[in-house]
């Protein structure tokens, strides 16, 4: 009898389970090599779909293909727990050893969570839903699974693959206690295995499906080379330029250097605390591609706070490097996050064709060099169903560049650290965190340990005082309620009687569209030829992109100020952060110390003028009920100010001096302490960090209820952490927005029915056209019968009038495309 794991749908050309689990087997198995646990990934990829050598599953599948339009209930027929049973059965026994157990446990757990997302060994409630799925679920025609299984690996191959395994397993246990690594570091070395057998799972059956080999591993060495050699040209050309040996060109220069010496330095954590302004993405990228030459590293990940980071940084590293191949951007999720759970259920596999192909069409961080946002990095990690987790393993061996560090959100502080410890420690990667203000992480609750003597940069206060380019003016005691609009639109024609730039950053997008208002209404502006720009996150990044560097039509903000326009720029903080820009005069809303820093940085941002002015205001427009870390960081910085004013030697004399930003981080992380690990209010307060970690409230709520401990050793409760996990609480949903005639042409090809290929890449170049809209207004958008569902539902999209050349998205639709105001 031949046993069917997959059938294609364009020729009805079957796979057959042997080979699909051998195959499944060789591709976990090599992801998992990377970090030594191999055996570990790779008896999951053997045993996973073992549930597929029965008669039920094959007229299952048959079915499925041959009623497309009526196929049989989605998970009528398991086939997912077979496996999971099997080793728990065989190796978790009453005589087994500890170790033996654990492993079993381990591998287990992920082949019955293939489909949805690793179970709880103890959760909430006080069970285990891993030991009801292993052992208490009756599985039909388990044993004939069983028996066919043992004809295509016999018990004694079996019982040596999971001896290998073990001794892995325990060969890390040991790694883990004696780096004094917290638990949680278990649980995210599952998820490491869990992501190799989710991507090999996926990968062999889009394979299938589109009947083509796997793609040939990257010649990775060759291409850094290549690239580092294409930077080093690029680096000689910047210093034969006009303004190559102006003393901030220098100082620039010589941290490069640094640099690339540092570069010959083993695998650690390290950071590197240029100046806003200072050339971090050139100097971290020379550093980047030296340390995974001299190391052998896979691939280079940039982690950014924003997208607008990704679109400037990645550009220009593409513009370097001459290879667009090699270097993707992964923004956002234009797919609802949810959508693969309701696909799946507990026992089965989605046979619904545009189901499979939506799934097998999701990228996984396969190229060389990635950009992606710190949002997606910690989604990798502990978001919830298989399409985040399966690209984890390709953090492993890789050179890890966080931009703009500070930038972690609050609750997910302690989560970040014990990722990043990971990483390092058993993922053999080396991560640098690049910022001007360096949060302290090495002095929370569960801290990042770096390596020895990590900073880069030498002479760190001498460099600040050399890079100064701006004088900080606090205003805040001027109008202790705020300014509204028009009293900021009065103060910012105050200050273009003096400069050609002005750019504002309010604290909400609502403050910024009325400050935008404000000016525009303003008869100076049409007299004196100074034109405004608006800039938010409803707009979609290519609309930013066009904003900042322009298009065929016209010229960017970036060029026009480069030839001295008249010019304001309204924006949220989304220009904060890592946007080579540069304007005569910055004034920036009270917000945290280390944003007003970063805002500081737009401003002479080359040191071209004198010193110039950066303003710090009160914003009478901003409600921050719905944004507590800001106004937290607010409170805190006008705590700094006070001391500032009482005592300005305290504070090296600078508001924006290391001592000044210490002072303000101290500050912060005192007031959040108990918000670093993730509190869940739906679970009284009970912390996520603790639910990966030893799950102690639970653990100790089993045995009061059981009156024993119980049976299983691990007690994570992965699957309820994952449930609550959200990197930035925003309830918001990705859609699709009519921006220029490649994004009506978008939404007009993904309406159509499409192969995972074709697929994969329409989705890919979406997220340049995508915006998250939170609930409320989409809400409105539906109401207004502006949301066109694409891809039967599972991709939204917006109609023109929903979508503004100034605003981006407009959930009233008043949407307009008049060009004169930019």
């Amino acid at each position: 009898m031949t046993y069917i794991a997959h059938i294609r749908q364009k020729d009805n050309e079957i796979q057959t389970v042997p080979e699909h689990l051998i195959e499944v087997q060789h591709g976990a198995e090599q992801a998992g090599e990377k970090i030594g646990i191999k055996n570990l990934a790779g008896i999951t990829g053997l045993l996973h779909d073992m549930g597929k050598f029965t008669e039920l599953f094959r007229d299952y599948i048959q079915e499925a293909v041959a009623n497309p339009d009526k196929p049989p209930r989605k998970g009528s027929v398991d086939h997912s727990t077979a496996g999971g049973k099997l080793i728990h059965e065989r190796y978790h026994t009453i005589h087994a050893i500890p170790q033996a157990k654990v492993t079993a446990e381990w591998i287990a757990n992920c082949i019955i969570s293939h489909h949805q997302g690793l179970r709880d060994y103890i959760s909430p409630d006080q069970t285990s839903p891993y030991i009801e799925r292993v052992v208490t679920k009756e599985l039909q025609q388990y044993e004939q699974a069983k028996e066919e299984f043992y004809k295509h690996i016999p018990p004694e191959q079996l019982d040596s693959l999971f001896e290998l395994a073990t001794a892995e397993l325990q060969h890390y246990i040991k790694i883990i206690k004696d780096h004094k690594l917290p638990p949680i570091t278990g649980s995210l070395l599952m998820k490491y295995m869990f992501s190799c057998l989710i991507d090999a799972d996926r990968t062999n059956t889009r394979c299938f499906e589109e009947n083509e080999t796997p793609i040939q591993s990257i010649d990775y060495r060759s291409f850094f080379e290549k690239s580092y050699s294409l930077l080093s040209q690029h680096l000689t050309t910047l210093e034969q330029g006009n303004y190559a040996n102006t003393p901030i060109n220098l100082l620039r220069r010589e941290m490069s250097r640094q640099c690339d010496e540092f570069a010959l330095r083993p695998s650690g954590v390290y950071t590197l605390s240029i100046p806003t302004g200072g050339g971090k993405t050139l100097a971290s990228m020379r550093y980047a591609l030296k340390h995974a030459i001299q190391h052998n590293k896979q691939r280079i990940i940039y982690i950014v706070p924003y997208t607008t980071i990704i679109e400037q940084n990645a550009d220009e590293i593409r513009s370097i490097l001459q290879n667009d191949d090699m270097i993707l951007e992964h923004h956002s999720n234009v797919i609802d996050d949810k959508f693969e759970d309701r696909q799946e259920d507990d026992d089965g596999e989605a046979y619904e064709v545009r189901a499979k192909n939506l799934k097998l069409a999701r990228d996984h961080w396969d190229r060389p060099i990635i950009f992606t946002t710190m949002v997606q990095f910690l989604n990798t990690f502990y978001a919830s169903g298989t399409r985040n987790v399966r690209r984890l393993h390709q953090l492993s061996n890789a050179v890890i560049v966080f931009d703009e560090v500070q930038s972690v959100p609050v609750h997910c502080i302690s989560l970040f650290n014990a990722a990043l410890n990971f990483l390092h420690v058993i993922g053999r990667s080396s991560l640098l965190l690049c910022t001007a203000t360096q949060p302290g992480l090495d002095f929370v609750k569960h801290k990042l340990h770096f390596s020895d003597e990590p900073e880069i940069i030498q002479d760190l206060d001498h460099v600040g005082r050399s890079f100064k380019r701006v004088e900080l003016h606090d205003l805040t005691q001027q109008a202790p309620s705020g300014w509204g609009a028009e009293e900021l639109s009065s103060f910012v024609q105050d200050q273009m009687r003096e400069v050609n730039s002005v750019l504002v950053i309010l604290n909400t997008k609502m403050a910024v569209r009325k400050l935008f208002e404000a000016l525009n209404e303003a008869e100076w502006l049409q007299e004196e030829g100074v034109q405004v720009v608006h800039l938010s996150t409803n707009m979609c990044p290519a609309h930013r992109k066009a904003v900042f560097s322009g298009n065929e039509e016209q010229e960017g903000l970036i060029q026009r100020l480069a030839k001295g326009e008249r010019i304001i720029c309204v924006s949220t903080q989304l220009i904060e952060a890592g946007v080579n820009i540069s304007f005569e005069c910055v004034v920036r809303s009270l917000a945290g110390l280390d944003s007003i820093a970063q805002a500081a940085g737009r401003c002479n941002r080359h040191g071209r003028d004198a010193i110039r002015n950066v303003y710090i205001v009160r914003a009478a427009d901003e409600v921050l009920t719905r944004l507590p870390e800001i106004k937290i960081g607010a409170d805190k910085t006008e705590r700094v100010l006070q001391e500032y004013r009482d005592n300005p030697a305290s504070l090296g004399n600078d508001l924006l001096s290391s001592a000044a930003i210490a002072r303000y981080f101290e500050y912060y992380f005192y007031e959040i302490e108990d918000k670093m690990h993730y509190p869940i209010k739906k679970l009284e307060q009970k912390n996520l960090f603790d639910l990966m970690d030893r799950n102690r409230y639970y653990v100790d709520a089993y045995k009061h209820k059981h009156a024993k401990p119980p049976e299983v050793l691990n007690h994570y409760a992965i699957a309820t952490a994952e449930k609550y996990f959200e990197a930035i609480s925003n309830n918001a949903t990705a859609v699709i927005v009519p921006y220029s005639d490649k994004g009506k042409k978008l939404i007009l090809d993904l309406n159509g029915e499409l192969e995972p290929n074709e697929l994969g890449e329409l989705l890919r170049e979406a997220q340049q056209y995508t915006v998250n809209i939170y609930d409320q207004e989409l809400r409105q958008l539906e109401k207004n019968g502006d949301v066109i569902h694409l891809l039967h539902g599972h991709v939204l999209a917006l109609r023109e009038p929903a979508y503004s050349e100034h605003f981006g998205v407009e959930p009233k639709g008043e949407g307009t495309w008049d060009m004169a105001m930019l």
